[in-house]
């Protein structure tokens, strides 16, 4: 799915070609007036401050008092801009045909949909929207954006609004929590109320799964967040929200990560009857190139100007003159990450997007990594290596996404897992259960499993030694020489308490490899940026299975 953003969606190249359909419309006119001008990057800031919801009518002049860049006639006229509902029609129109023709059910699937891009000053709420259907039910309607609402139960609104009328399905894709400054998995709704069980209800039926890496950083967990766990410090944006016009805080972390969210919502479910943050699990680009390359050594970047050059690394992630950046970022920060994984009957439409519903999903920060997850309650040590290792998990347990069955008493749940490498990467590390749970207390709390290691390696209480390193700086290569090309493990946790809540992921880690800033540095013999990590272990994260007790 190409999910161009809703607001101004396709504009920007009528701008620059000047289209007579935009060119005589108040936007046309001031946004070819900043390309005639030599300004083009204005373009850019007033997309900014418009999907910021931060120009009001009543603010004018406080807003011109923060920055030599702006006037209140700037930004009265801003106010005011629209995009004509003649082009946003055939705009969507575009999209959808493109997406039409180049759909090859059971070959290669595309969806139609849109980004929402909510940023209320500047914190990230964005969703994916992604339609199960053709454009005989998507062109009933127009894309619902920000400047309609920059509030998620509006949005769901739309979503029930467009099933009700259409017969069609869709669900939303939150993304890149990292950077909404403590918005996107809060304890409250957007306008500060307190959470209700409709409102946890209507947030899993719309949202069933989240993008936890992308570009902008990593987003399972923060070593903040995850104090004992030796591999939460892992490519981490936390010093800005999106718009660069905020500096982050600890408070504001636990609502941001995947993790803290999956054991708040057990917590809100004890509460409320409903758990708005049971999600699943994937990852994605978030490119602005229309390039899905996310392997480190073909990393082209976030946007045109990132793409493979000696000194990109090096590049400002904002503007260096705009007057809202309270932070440097850089685009060596850029995370070459991520993709969605999917276990699905078919390769269509349907069969992914009924699958994405049932969160039978994973995500992985660029290796194309295969990885099963099963839970139950009657696996076996020996089931791990059955040759009808997935039949046999579906028949006694549930895969990834689901929700466990009524316990045998006096049983723990077992899980069976499985994990290969990528066949054109590196070889696995280890494979770790993590689970997360609510007290008695009614406290979350978290442990990380070390359930299988590849070597040979013993696992005693739950210690593993580190796999080593074979990684070349100079060159840029690494061996296979360390690592399994699989792993597979049939665990029981030894911690289970039948009267909490629980869930329990899979986190299968590779081999440490080189970095792209690294491969970067060897390719053009240029210095890689000293702050850049020179190596990174590269992961996957499954959708988790949940408990609940009966």
């Amino acid at each position: 799915m190409v999910s161009d953003h809703a607001e101004f969606m396709g504009i920007f190249p009528k701008v620059f070609a000047q289209s007579e359909d935009i060119v005589d419309t108040p936007l046309g006119k001031r946004w070819v007036g900043h390309v005639t001008d030599g300004h083009p990057e204005r373009i850019l800031m007033d997309f900014g401050m418009l999907v910021s919801n931060t120009v009001r009518e009543d603010n004018h002049e406080a807003l011109a008092a923060q920055s030599p860049l702006l006037t209140v006639e700037y930004l009265q006229g801003l106010s005011k801009l629209t995009v004509p509902q003649e082009v946003r029609a055939s705009v969507w129109e575009r999209a959808i045909n493109a997406a039409e023709t180049f759909n090859e059910p059971g070959s290669f699937t595309t969806f139609i949909g849109y980004e929402w891009t909510s940023m209320p000053n500047g914190n990230n709420l964005h969703r994916n929207i992604l339609f199960r259907d053709g454009a005989d039910r998507t062109a009933q309607v127009l894309p619902f954006s920000a400047m309609d609402s920059g509030n998620p139960e509006d949005l769901w609104d739309y979503l029930a609004e467009y099933e009700r009328k259409t017969g069609g399905s869709v669900l939303a894709i939150p993304h890149n929590g990292n950077v909404s400054n403590g918005l996107m998995f809060a304890e409250t709704t957007l306008d500060g109320k307190a959470m209700t069980r409709d409102y946890a209800e209507r947030r899993a039926r719309w949202e069933p799964i989240v993008e936890v890496t992308q570009i902008k950083g990593d987003g399972e967990t923060h070593p903040f967040l995850s104090p004992n766990d030796e591999f939460a410090n892992f490519e981490t944006w936390d010093t800005v929200n999106l718009g660069g016009s905020a500096l982050k805080e600890d408070w504001m972390l636990q609502y941001e990560y995947a993790r803290s969210a999956l054991l708040n919502g057990l917590a809100m479910a004890e509460t409320l009857g409903a758990n708005p943050y049971a999600f699943g699990m994937i990852g994605s680009t978030d490119s602005h190139t229309g390039l899905a390359t996310a392997d480190e050594d073909n990393f082209f970047g976030k946007m045109t100007s990132a793409e493979p050059a000696p000194d990109r690394a090096n590049l400002p992630y904002f503007p260096v003159d705009d007057p809202n950046a309270l932070a440097s970022l850089y685009h060596w920060e850029s995370m070459a990450s991520g993709y969605a994984a999917i276990w699905a009957r078919e390769n269509t439409r349907e069969s992914l997007f009924d699958a994405m519903r049932r969160k039978e999903t994973y995500a992985t920060t660029g290796p194309r990594m295969t990885v099963r997850f099963f839970g139950g309650w009657s696996f076996t040590a020996d089931d791990a290596y059955r040759h009808d290792f997935a039949s046999h998990g579906y028949r006694h347990g549930v895969p990834m996404g689901g929700q466990l069955p009524d316990p045998v008493k006096g049983a723990a749940p077992s899980f069976l897992i499985a994990a290969m490498k990528d066949p054109l990467g590196a070889n696995l590390d280890r494979l770790q259960v993590v689970k997360g749970w609510v007290d008695n207390d009614g406290n979350p709390q978290e442990t990380v499993y070390n359930v299988a290691a590849s070597d040979n390696r013993a696992i005693a209480d739950n210690q593993l030694q580190a796999v080593g390193n074979t990684v070349d700086l100079d060159t840029a290569t690494y061996q296979n020489t360390i690592g399994d090309a699989m792993l597979a493990v049939t665990w029981q946790d030894p911690d289970f308490n039948p009267s909490q809540r629980a869930f329990y992921y899979v986190r299968v880690l590779e081999i440490p490899t080189p970095r792209w800033t690294t491969i970067d540095a060897a390719h053009y013999a240029v210095q890689a940026p000293s702050e850049a990590p020179p190596i990174i272990q590269e992961r996957a994260y499954t959708s988790p299975i949940w408990y609940e007790p009966r």
